[in-house]
């Protein structure tokens, strides 16, 4: 809730204030940009120290940051500088939860119950995105942008708690403990090079990178599109939760019906691709909605398998830093978002989305006949 208020608020903010779709999409990039250049740093950390403390410390640095950024906002001195710089901040923060969370899953459950804890956590992350584009919709309508900032610190501060209930004993203290002891540099360049020996972690990363360039780039540009049909802050907010909701839907359909992992990822993707067209084009509000819940539904059976193919194709040694090459993958998506808001900003919103989301489908397809390993993975 707090990573996907952040980021809607952000887009909010700078719409409203600039109406410049370039703009508004760099709050998206600046968000993102950090799991493109620092995935493996943080595969490494995840690796390397004890993972509850290292999450621990992550909302121990973003909450005071959240609560000055709000004060400011109520003060009406949030420079763009400052906001921008403070999304990179969260940025950071954000490549260490998606490599040190997941990392913890699999080391609580193990992986015969992988498929079904991913599942969850799909449906809680997703929940997550709903509820915090609901909560920051409703609290700029009732109290103020600033004052929603101040909210989402105040929910980092119960995330820290929740993390510290983890069971010390439930997590691995030392991941890394065997063998010679090597530098932090050495780890790290390993986990690259073992993308040379794994072709299946390849074509996985690669459908990762395609689907998040070419389709998720769409998120900071809701509120554009909300205004386009005339929609409150409430309901910019209630569409922009519709990625949460179909994304749950999704997840649920994985726990229920545990389908052919690497199939049903593709199937996912090419869905998600296909459908966002509907909320691109449409020019009333319900319709609209549905084609982002519907598309969203495929985000979610794409998203709940896809940490469990990465860190099953990976040597359980380098578990965390296969996670943060999948970071990494999915940083592909500040440059997509980029693109995409300079294409808005040239051609319009509905004509930047279908142009991007069509161009992903070829790519997809391509890359899938140079490597079609993901496929095959049941």
């Amino acid at each position: 809730m707090c990573r996907w208020g952040l980021g809607f608020l952000g887009a909010y903010v700078v719409n409203k204030s600039t109406g410049s779709p370039r703009l508004v999409q760099l709050t998206g990039a600046t968000l993102w940009a950090p799991l493109l250049f620092a995935g493996v740093i943080g595969g490494t950390v995840s690796d390397r120290f004890a993972r509850r403390k290292v999450l621990f410390v992550q909302f121990a640095v973003l909450g005071p940051l959240t609560l000055g950024v709000g004060l400011l906002a109520m003060a009406d001195r949030l420079p763009l500088v400052v906001l921008y710089a403070y999304m990179v901040t969260a940025g950071f923060g954000w490549v260490i939860d998606m490599t040190v969370r997941r990392a913890m899953i699999y080391d609580i459950v193990g992986g015969q119950h992988l498929n079904h804890a991913m599942a969850f956590e799909g449906l809680s992350s997703s929940l997550g995105l709903a509820g915090g584009a609901i909560a920051g919709g409703t609290l700029i309508k009732v109290v103020g942008a600033g004052e929603a900032y101040l909210v989402v610190a105040g929910a980092m501060v119960v995330a820290a708690i929740l993390v510290m209930l983890v069971p010390a004993d439930g997590v691995k203290v030392t991941p890394v403990d065997a063998g010679p002891k090597v530098s932090f540099r050495s780890e790290a360049l390993a986990g690259m090079r073992s993308l040379r020996t794994a072709p299946a972690l390849v074509s996985i990363l690669g459908v990762t990178a395609i689907t998040n360039f070419f389709h998720f780039a769409y998120f900071p540009i809701v509120p554009i599109i909300a205004e386009r049909v005339g929609a409150s802050p409430f309901m910019t907010g209630f569409l922009a939760a519709a990625t949460g909701f179909g994304m749950a839907i999704g997840a649920m359909f994985i726990l229920i019906r545990s389908p052919r992992r690497g199939r049903t990822y593709v199937i996912g993707a090419a869905g998600a691709f296909l459908i966002i067209n509907g909320f691109a084009l449409f020019q009333s509000y319900l319709p609209v909605y549905l084609s982002l819940l519907v598309a969203s539904s495929f985000v979610g059976v794409f998203g709940s398998t896809q940490s469990v193919l990465v860190m099953t194709a990976a040597d359980p040694a380098m578990r965390g830093r296969a996670l943060g090459l999948l970071s990494m993958a999915i940083g592909c998506l500040p440059l997509g978002m980029y693109g995409l808001g300079e294409l808005a900003q040239a051609f319009g919103a509905p004509t930047a989305l279908v142009v991007a989301n069509g161009v992903g489908v070829v790519a997809l397809i391509a890359f899938l006949f140079w490597r079609p390993q993901v496929l095959s993975i049941t």
